[in-house]
């Protein structure tokens, strides 16, 4: 089983995180998949960006769920790269039609932790059958209630849990919630022996968040973790290829 490589955000230590840009890119280095956060605007529009305000990533403040999605549009997500001005907020939408012809993969972070958007599974998946990506899709979250919800109307549906914090017997845990693999931050299983090949002995895959150092990269193939999601793919791609 070969490590595989998933662009966080896309490639957004090159571009700037959650655009269109930034994913092409991502497709461009050769990653075998893309991880994104969705949010859902005013109008029920769903939106490709991290935090649950613009504050951190445009030139604006405020809440997603307080924009309509043309407002949002109006806004520069450049995030200070200013050989990327005026890059904007892509849909959920827009993303399924710029990789749809390819063969990547995404990993769906559903945000719903200060701002819960109830129903948003429903919509996802509609969407997502919609576009013919049923089965290109892992939808991840630290809401692990969220991903039960959505399991209850897609019960084939990869699904991995986001955790930052170590837990005892996760794999455990993941069978418990239904879950195809675990999502950990990379230094978890960097230190916890024998968690990956507990986690592979109980058929859950794993898949550490986010390495970039290129020690840390390597410390997470030598263990044998199913994926490694980092902001530089072409990094990653090129240790494993040594």
């Amino acid at each position: 089983m070969e490590t595989k490589v998933w662009a966080h955000r896309g490639a957004s230590g090159y571009a700037p995180e959650n655009t269109l840009e930034a994913f092409e890119l991502a497709m461009r280095m050769g990653a075998y998949g893309i991880e994104l956060d969705v949010h859902r605007t005013k109008d029920g529009k769903l939106v490709v960006i991290h935090d649950e305000t613009v504050n951190r990533t445009s030139n604006a403040t405020g809440y997603i769920k307080d924009y309509t999605c043309q407002e949002l549009k109006k806004l520069d997500f450049s995030n200070s790269m200013s050989e990327f001005k005026n890059t904007r907020i892509p849909t959920l939408r827009e993303v399924f039609g710029l990789i749809r012809a390819s063969s990547i993969m995404l990993n769906i972070e559903i945000k719903c932790d200060r701002v819960i958007y109830y129903g948003i599974w429903d919509e996802l998946v509609k969407l997502s059958r919609e576009f013919g990506m049923d089965d290109r899709i892992i939808y991840s979250s630290f809401n692990h209630y969220v991903l039960r919800e959505l399991k209850k109307i897609k019960p084939q549906a990869p699904t991995g849990l986001l955790y930052s914090c170590a837990i005892l017997d996760p794999w455990v845990y993941a069978e418990y919630a239904e879950a195809t693999a675990i999502h950990p931050h990379f230094m978890i299983p960097l230190n916890t022996p024998g968690l990956v090949e507990q986690c592979h002995e109980n058929g859950i895959a794993i898949n550490a968040w986010t390495a970039n150092e290129p020690e840390h990269i390597a410390g997470l193939v030598q263990l044998g973790v199913d994926g490694i999601i980092t902001n530089y793919p072409d990094v990653a791609i090129k240790l494993l290829d040594k």
